[in-house]
């Protein structure tokens, strides 16, 4: 998917600033313009998968123009940023892997330390984002 930004222009003083529109109060910056949008896109991610976790919708993208014609960002340059459409997937999936016993054997003690199943920690762990199971 792809969400126009409205760009405002850095120089070496003052950082490039990043808006997405259709995503309300959506927003980053960067000390170039390369990541100023890299870090909209980062930031639009984010927005998605708040948003999605609060039950509510993610608008769909407008069009460049309509915000080219957007009287709000008159003097502003524009771009695209690319969001992963996988994150607007908000189902659930079951899977089954396969692990070899003693990496099981470390996921049962490290859960067992915190009082937890393997299942809970594992998807602890996962939500927290550390990676690190």
């Amino acid at each position: 998917m792809r969400y126009p930004v409205a760009i405002e222009i850095g120089d070496t003083d003052t950082a490039f600033g990043v808006v997405v529109p259709d995503l309300p109060g959506c927003f980053s910056a960067g000390d170039t313009l390369d990541e100023a949008l890299t870090n909209a896109e980062e930031a639009a991610a984010a927005w998605i998968d708040a948003t999605l976790d609060a039950g509510g919708a993610v608008p769909a993208p407008s069009s460049l123009s309509a915000l080219r014609d957007n009287p709000d960002y008159a003097g502003w340059s524009f771009g695209v940023i690319t969001v992963d459409p996988a994150l607007l997937d908000d189902a659930s999936e079951r899977v089954n892997i396969t692990l070899p016993r003693r990496v099981l054997k470390r996921l049962d003690a490290l859960a067992q330390a915190v009082g937890e199943t393997r299942s809970g920690y594992i998807a602890r762990r996962t939500l927290e984002g550390d990676g690190a199971v």
